[in-house]
């Protein structure tokens, strides 16, 4: 059974940095492309980035330049460094597989941008 743990979330200010984490178990994670994807408040979950198994990574056009998604294949890991953080920014942040999996959807980690 896939399992995805987020963590690293909080409140920050405009221009900020967080970095979030994934654990994740239950895969072949090394097989595997994994995405982070936010939900805020009234609006429709989103991809935020992806990162294939070999390491390229995509990114939404609205975090392009200022989010880094990588991965740690030894450790089953997953992360995204956000830089310049926007008010825009604040949601609840999930990872999982890309193409993403239904029954992976974890709690996600809430992040707030907020002066």
């Amino acid at each position: 059974q896939v399992q995805l743990v987020e963590s690293g979330g909080g409140l920050v200010q405009p221009g900020g940095s967080l970095r979030l984490s994934c654990a994740a178990s239950g895969i072949f994670f090394r097989l595997n492309a994994m995405g982070w994807y936010r939900q805020a408040p009234g609006k429709e979950r989103e991809l935020v980035a992806v990162i294939a198994n070999d390491g390229r990574a995509h990114y939404a056009e609205s975090v392009k330049g200022r989010f880094t998604i990588s991965r740690d294949n030894a450790k089953n890991m997953v992360y995204l460094q956000m830089n310049s953080l926007k008010p825009e920014d604040t949601a609840v942040y999930y990872c999982n597989l890309d193409p993403p999996t239904d029954d992976a959807w974890g709690q996600g980690t809430l992040v707030t941008v907020s002066s």
